[in-house]
This record gives structure tokens, C-alpha cells and sequence, in this order.
């Protein structure tokens, strides 16, 4: 299975760059992983909600870039559906055995997506009503992503 990651931003904290380092390193015995970060747009601290509009436009334009035509698009949104870890494995289980081999998950910037990349997406995800870093999100995500290889390959993994 082939995982792209599109991330808005770069992490500049080194505990976060080691956190996802490990789960990447971790990753490659069950599929290829790629990362892509687009670069993000200044946000104000006052900006409009016309502003956060033009932001978001401007950064679902570069995320849009990188998705492939051949690709299950996965954003991750604070009004998708939640799932447990269990649901989220069986998920991406099932999109393999329904051919859908190249998984995209999509993480916006500290404004979230545009409505293009939301149109765009063939699912969304939430990980919790509770809004999160997308610096963090990157490392959340790809534990759980791990997390759902162990669980589909039958091998132990705390609960």
C-alpha cells in the first residue's frame, strides 16, 4: 500500500521531527510512505473571514497540486466521521481490498481546508471534536496509521 501524507507547514520542533521520524522509520515495514509539505500563508492576527477564505484558497491550491488522479483522498476534517482505532484499521484494510492501494491524507493549515480540497476528498476523518496543532496532527496521524498496520497484521499493540 502507498500512504502520502500532504501537510500544510514545515515542523520546526525537533521533538516532533524525532516523533515522526520514528513512526516513519516504523511505517516501512508495511507500506510506502511519502510526506509532502506545502508551504503555509501568513495569518494575521486579525484577519477577516474573507482573509481566512483567500488563506485557505490559497493553500487548497498547492495541496490540490499534489494529489493523484489515482489516489483515495482522506482529509482530515473536524466534521468527519470519528472512528475508533479499530474502525480507522478496518478502513484502510478495506480501501486496499477494494483496490484503492494509494491513500492521500490530507492536514490543512491552522485554518483548516478550503471547500475545494473538501469537495475534492472521497472521505473525511475526525480525530476528535477538540481542535488540534496540525503540527502535532502529523505525528498523531501517522501513529495511528501504524497503528492500523499492527492491528490488520494481527500483531500486539497497546491499548
Amino acid at each position: 500500500m502507498n500512504i502520502t501524507i500532504i501537510t500544510v507547514g514545515k515542523i520546526k520542533e525537533k521533538f516532533l521531527r524525532d516523533a515522526l521520524d520514528e513512526y516513519s522509520k516504523r511505517l516501512t515495514r508495511y507500506c510506502k510512505l511519502d510526506i509532502i509539505e506545502v508551504p503555509d500563508e501568513k495569518t494575521p492576527e486579525t484577519a477577516s473571514e474573507k482573509e481566512e477564505i483567500i488563506i485557505k484558497e490559497k493553500e487548497g491550491e498547492r495541496i490540490l497540486k499534489h494529489i493523484k488522479d489515482n489516489s483515495y483522498i482522506i482529509a482530515l476534517a473536524i466534521h468527519g466521521k470519528m472512528s475508533s482505532s479499530e474502525e480507522l484499521a478496518d478502513f484502510i484494510q478495506t480501501q486496499g481490498i477494494n483496490g484503492n492501494s494509494n491513500l492521500t491524507f490530507v492536514i490543512g493549515g491552522s485554518l483548516g481546508l478550503s471547500s475545494d480540497v473538501l469537495k475534492r476528498a472521497d472521505y473525511k476523518l475526525s480525530f476528535s471534536k477538540m481542535t488540534f496543532p496540525h503540527q502535532l496532527m502529523r505525528v498523531i496521524l501517522l501513529e495511528q496509521i501504524y497503528r492500523s498496520f499492527r492491528i490488520n497484521s494481527g500483531e500486539p499493540y497497546h491499548k
